[in-house]
């Protein structure tokens, strides 16, 4: 190229990273993340421009529209007093929400891949007129296969299937799968927030894991279809993840979320019935958050739930990097004299993620709360446990992505009974950690220091 088209090519660059910049100080969600993408659009277009194509765009106005137009107060019984005097604790999540909590839940913790998914598969194989599985990641291997002819064999036998698969979680997903199930008379649909446009929207991922069965039975949690949430893939396994089964009246806030999905994707609504009575014991309270609501609600759901605990609050999460409210929520909990305990994994998937959750790691030790790392193989469960009655399951995690980019659930259950469930599972799972001091970073070489604080530049988009 000659000096002159050179030239002309980079103020092209530079006015194209001009524009971006205007774009992405308009929209971006946070003051620190439009302060890094304009600086470095205006600076270094050569390098942001690209990404910002695909990690920038915040468009999914349709999507907005049809989520903010549905009725307030998802449940039938929205706006009746909560039947449980602990649950009115969290009133404000179900005011912020739209939703309520539900009385009469029947709950069971699945602990670990093997007992999940042997639960799901034995209720697809029950299922009578209707199967709706949703999950950020399809795989096509062992497990993969199991689900799909478990998916088959029930749209042989005349029952509605339908299936959503995030775009993104399942890149890798051949599409001899997906046309396998079509083949069989499943619905399914790859999740995606634009039409045309989404091959350059990383952002705004599907990470829900939601199926119903019938209208009455329910999963929700952390695990994804494939071989190694089963623990079947070194070198993180074994793979330490949780699920939830639910049966009673909040399976129908469960099937709004997934219909919701299913309604801007297909159009159409998918089949539903009205949940039975089980006669639980539980109050249940489904968290569907995501980028379409008004507010920051995954992020302020934590914030909340930490702000209520008087006595305990435990935390698992893959992925720490909290925003500065939840931070703050956490430490104003120390203060307030509650045990405040964090479980992380030892062994990273995503090693920018761990790098930056190393360094929050440190600062939360050093404010009081106590940090575990999970030593027997990779720990991805999302769980919290309030007090001694107050326990949610679901897929959110404590990072950006789960607070502002990414569309979750989760199950809040205030159980006395079966928050004791939980408090067994989580003792067993610190009793298989290390409890972590401030050594874990001041020993850590220089370089590897200067990595977790370079990590943390990216936590808006971690």
């Amino acid at each position: 190229m000659t000096p002159t088209l050179i030239a002309a090519a980079a103020l092209l660059l530079h006015i194209a990273g001009a524009v971006a910049a205007l774009h992405a100080l308009m929209h971006t969600r946070t003051a620190p993340g439009a302060v890094a993408w304009v600086l470095g659009l205006l600076l270094l277009p050569y390098v942001t421009l690209v990404p910002y194509l695909f990690l920038g765009s915040s468009h999914f106005d349709g999507y907005v529209d049809m989520h903010r137009r549905r009725p307030r107060g998802m449940a039938a019984d929205a706006g009746r007093p909560l039947a449980d005097p602990a649950a009115a604790r969290h009133a404000a999540i179900a005011a912020m929400l739209g939703t309520t909590f539900h009385r009469g839940q029947r709950l069971r913790l699945l602990v670990d891949g093997e007992a999940a998914f042997a639960a799901i598969l034995e209720a697809i194989a029950q299922a009578e007129h209707y199967v709706l599985v949703q999950f950020f990641i399809f795989h096509d291997d062992e497990l993969g296969r199991r689900v799909q002819r478990a998916l088959l064999e029930r749209a042989a036998a005349g029952v509605a299937v339908c299936v959503l698969y995030d775009g993104v979680g399942s890149h890798d997903l051949p599409r001899r799968y997906v046309d396998t199930l079509r083949a069989g008379g499943v619905a399914v649909h790859p999740f995606a927030t634009r039409t045309w446009t989404n091959r350059l929207q990383i952002n705004f991922r599907n990470h829900r894991k939601i199926v119903v069965v019938d209208g009455w039975r329910g999963f929700v949690g952390g695990l994804n279809v494939g071989d190694e949430y089963l623990g079947r893939k070194p070198p993180l396994a074994p793979w330490r993840d949780t699920h939830l089964e639910l049966q009673g009246p909040a399976v129908a806030d469960l099937q709004q979320a997934f219909g919701e999905d299913w309604r801007w994707i297909t159009g159409r609504e998918p089949p539903s019935r009205a949940p039975r009575a089980v006669g639980g014991t539980a109050n249940t309270l489904i968290a569907a958050t995501g980028p379409a609501d008004r507010q920051e609600s995954c992020a302020l759901f934590f914030v909340e739930a930490i702000h209520a605990a008087r006595e305990r609050v435990w935390l698992t999460t893959p992925y720490f990097v909290p925003d500065h409210a939840v931070g703050a929520a956490l430490r104003l909990a120390v203060f307030r004299g509650v045990d405040v305990r964090v479980l992380l994994p030892a062994r990273p998937d995503h090693r920018t993620v761990f790098l930056s959750s190393t360094l929050h790691a440190h600062e939360a030790v050093r404010a009081g709360i106590r940090v575990f790392r999970y030593q027997p193989g990779f720990m991805h469960q999302k769980v919290l446990l309030v007090d001694d009655d107050t326990a949610a399951v679901g897929s959110m995690n404590l990072d950006s992505r789960s607070f502002r980019l990414n569309f979750e659930v989760a199950a809040l259950n205030v159980d006395r009974a079966f928050a004791a469930e939980v408090e067994a599972m989580l003792r067993a799972d610190f009793a298989s950690a290390v409890e972590i001091d401030e050594r874990e970073y001041r020993a850590a070489p220089y370089r590897r220091r200067v990595a977790m604080h370079v990590a943390r530049l990216f936590d808006p988009i971690l």
